[in-house]
């Protein structure tokens, strides 16, 4: 019922969900470009449509009273921004302790401009041993749209290419605070 809730409210706002859910037990979702707080409710929209649960990270004021039940029963996972904690580390742990286990992250890690992408969510991938799917949400055509799986190769540059390539033709909702 609420995948059928979803997918009507999405087509009401004229959105769709392009391609598939990855054939993989295990996954991080690279999701950008991460330019509105809009993103959060296309995500969720996007997720019930596709019928999966992905968990997330989120600053932890979001988790406090009187929404912070909310953040938690839509997936969300805390994590301190003030001060200094290894999250990369949380999130491996996290994927090691599940058999299934989809997680969405933004590689810029903020909704405002920034030059170039965070590298966290590559440290996750490699160290949980877990395949990248990028997502990008598409506000130009209004698609969310999801790529095939793939590993961290070890070659960083090669690598952060490919996803840069990728996300060069997203257009966020705010273009101007895009990472590219």
């Amino acid at each position: 019922m609420r995948r059928a809730i979803a997918t009507f409210i999405f087509r009401l706002w004229g959105w769709k969900v392009v391609g598939e859910v990855p054939k993989v037990r295990k996954a991080i979702l690279v999701v950008a470009p991460h330019t509105s707080g809009w993103d959060f409710l296309v995500g969720v929209f996007s997720r019930a449509i596709l019928g999966i649960k992905i968990q997330y990270i989120g600053k932890e004021s979001l988790f406090k009273p009187p929404f912070g039940w909310l953040f938690r029963w839509l997936g969300g996972h805390p994590v301190n921004r003030v001060q200094r904690q290894n999250t990369v580390q949380f999130v491996v742990d996290l994927f090691n302790a599940h058999d299934d286990f989809f997680f969405a992250l933004s590689p810029e890690g903020t909704r405002e401009y920034t030059p170039q992408l965070k590298t966290g969510f590559y440290a996750i991938a490699r160290g949980a041993q877990v395949p990248m799917v990028l997502v990008g949400f598409d506000y130009a055509k209004k698609e969310v749209q999801m790529n095939q799986p793939f590993y961290a190769s070890g070659d960083r540059e090669a690598d952060f290419e490919h996803i840069l390539g990728y996300f060069r033709t997203v257009k966020g909702r705010y273009p101007e605070k895009g990472i590219l």
